[in-house]
């Protein structure tokens, strides 16, 4: 059964700029850059019929192209922080996008997502970090900092069974363009 879930990719030169945060804060575990992506929709682990239902489905959206904006660096966790994020602007676009997955996931008979969608991109995923440390770890990174990319495509990528991370695989590319209408013969009277 693979695990899939679908996302944007994240540019090169924008992984790079990323992973010079890298470092820095003990009880990190750092994602390799060309792992960086935004989760549009977690699916999980599902049969391969299942899979199939979901491409054909992705496959039907339709969007523009949008602008992506990333705004710097942030956590996810709270009191028990979990992740080092570089935050992503939440655009009418991405929430557009990713509630065309949601409706194409829950069309070929997906489990709903339970989880709020805030978009970001996990740079590091930690375990027992202290709040000071995170804390001291940020304010030493908060230099005003923000990158833009173009989102032209999305994807669906699959993880390592049952325990996901990286690296993720491109199982397939869906390019954002606007339907082509559909033009029928002319009645005649």
């Amino acid at each position: 059964m693979p695990r899939l879930f679908s996302g944007l990719q994240v540019p090169g030169d924008i992984c790079d700029e990323l992973a010079q945060f890298r470092g820095g804060l003990p009880g990190a575990r750092w994602i390799d850059p060309e792992d960086y992506h935004l989760t549009l929709r977690f699916i999980g682990d599902i049969s391969l019929s299942l899979a199939r239902e979901i491409d054909a489905e992705l496959a039907a959206i339709h969007q523009e192209p949008f602008t992506v904006g990333i705004t710097g660096l942030d956590f996810f966790g709270g009191k028990k922080p979990r992740a080092i994020i570089a935050k992503v602007e939440s655009s009418p676009d991405i929430i557009a996008l990713q509630a065309s997955h949601e409706r194409a996931c829950r069309r070929a008979g997906a489990d709903d997502d339970p989880r709020k969608f805030q978009p970001h991109i996990t740079i590091a995923r930690l375990r027992n970090v202290q709040l000071p440390d995170i804390g001291n770890y940020l304010f030493a990174r908060s230099v005003p900092r923000s990158w833009q990319f173009i989102a032209e495509e999305f994807v669906l990528f699959s993880a390592r069974e049952s325990i996901g991370g990286g690296p993720y695989h491109v199982e397939a590319a869906y390019p954002l363009s606007t339907p082509v209408p559909v033009l029928r013969p002319a009645t005649s009277q």
